[in-house]
């Protein structure tokens, strides 16, 4: 069979519609997960928090998320990510209804945790979709555009949400996009199908004959031997190790202390803050799909742009660290750039070395296994973070000193070197 039949004309075209949806419902995902250093200020003044509080609140969302990427690779590899996609999203729905008609801190923590949970069901399930529809070595192409998508979610929850809480307030604008998760659910269900032979069609490894180019044979491997290979796999884990820290640095000060930090150390408005942040965004739309092609077609190797991203990411955070307060603010918009370059769209290639390193039998559970990481890092980070500033008296506008992100962002940048370090422990996947 060739790709100039009907059916392999019809599933090649029809991928593209699958792909759509599900990078929409991963824009939802990172629009839920950036939107919190917006309206940061709003809530700690409408709920009376302290930093550590705030903290809590942005990391609950990643609390949840990290909890349930095994059991999010676990049942795409067994009730099918169609399934698993469409439930969830119902939850995360809910979750921001409720964030946006909370009237104090303990329902606006419950929407959150509906959120972290619903919205965990996204990206592992179309990974796992991504395996079926495309062959291997359209893989990291594939993964840098669905970046990208999230960088246009990004986008989304830092300019964007900016300029509509400023004109309609915060609750309406999550209610807004809660709606919007619940039209969304429908299409997932409607078009998404977990492999091209649920529609009819053959297989990828059908089109292309045999020996099939790029899609290894599938292999049954049962749930429990799939888990306990991953983690005894020593090549996994100075991956996993640098998605803890390296995730945990983007989240916790891209996510949440970024805004905080251009508003109260170098004097900006929330609108100059969200065009500063969106840069964080278009690292993520630029830098995805490049950082994909300059490793699969470029220098070939997945090693070192982990190395030249490690290398990146330490220094510009020891620049902000050292940069004058209000001085020389343009330069703000290129740094932030890099920033998310070198700590955000460098995870395709993260989860496109994992893939690598196991059969497509597990892909669900070994993409699964390493996303409990990058979470927990925001887990951890961010009411870490939060402490570091509370140990700082606060200026008489009760906002946080320059001194104290200061520190903090010395602490990131040794953290940003620990994340280098890995780099030179894990294995070149990339095979000509």
């Amino acid at each position: 069979m060739t790709s100039r039949d009907p059916d392999a004309a019809n599933l090649l075209r029809y991928r593209w519609l699958i792909f759509t949806v599900l990078t929409t419902a991963y824009f939802l995902v990172y629009f839920h997960r950036l939107s919190l250093s917006v309206v940061a200020d709003d809530l700690v003044r409408e709920f009376q928090l302290s930093g550590g509080m705030m903290g809590l609140l942005g990391s609950v969302y990643f609390y949840c998320y990290a909890a349930m990427q095994l059991p999010a690779g676990l049942l795409s590899d067994s009730i099918g990510p169609r399934k698993t996609v469409t439930f969830f999203l119902l939850i995360a729905g809910a979750g921001s209804l409720i964030f946006g008609l909370a009237q104090n801190f303990t329902a606006a923590f419950s929407g959150r945790i509906l959120v972290g949970f619903g919205v965990s069901m996204v990206f592992i399930p179309t990974m796992k979709i991504l395996s079926q529809w495309f062959r291997s070595y359209e893989f990291a192409i594939m993964a840098g555009i669905l970046n990208a998508v999230g960088g246009i979610g990004v986008m989304a929850a830092t300019w964007l949400l900016a300029l509509m809480t400023a004109r309609f307030g915060w609750r309406p604008s999550f209610a807004v996009i809660g709606v919007a998760t619940f039209v969304l659910l429908l299409l997932v269900w409607l078009i998404v199908r977990d492999r091209p032979e649920d529609k009819g069609w053959p297989s990828l490894g059908e089109i292309d004959g045999d020996p099939r180019p790029g899609v290894p044979e599938i292999e049954k491997i049962p749930l429990r031997q799939g888990m306990i290979r991953v983690l005894s796999e020593k090549r996994f884990w100075p991956v996993a190790i640098w998605f803890f820290l390296d995730c945990g640095i983007f989240f916790g000060f891209g996510a949440l202390w970024g805004g905080p930090y251009l508003m109260h150390v170098h004097r900006l408005s929330r609108s100059q803050a969200g065009s500063i942040l969106s840069m964080i965004a278009w690292g993520m739309i630029i830098g995805s799909p490049l950082l994909g092609y300059f490793s699969e077609k470029i220098i070939k190797s997945r090693k070192r742009v982990f190395m030249l991203c490690g290398g990146l990411l330490s220094l510009i955070l020891f620049i902000l660290a050292r940069f004058p307060a209000g001085e020389h603010i343009s330069l703000l918009y290129p740094l932030f750039f890099l920033f998310s370059l070198s700590s955000s769209a460098i995870v395709v290639i993260g989860f496109t070395t994992v893939k690598e390193l196991f059969p497509v039998a597990i892909a669900g559970t070994s993409v699964g296994t390493i996303n409990l990481f990058p979470f927990l890092g925001g887990a951890v980070f961010m009411p870490v973070m939060g402490k570091i500033l509370d140990k700082f008296p606060k200026s008489g506008a009760g906002i946080y000193t320059a001194e104290a992100y200061t520190c903090l962002l010395y602490v990131l940048a040794a953290a940003a070197l620990m994340a280098f370090i890995c780099t030179f422990f894990m294995y070149e996947t990339h095979t000509e």
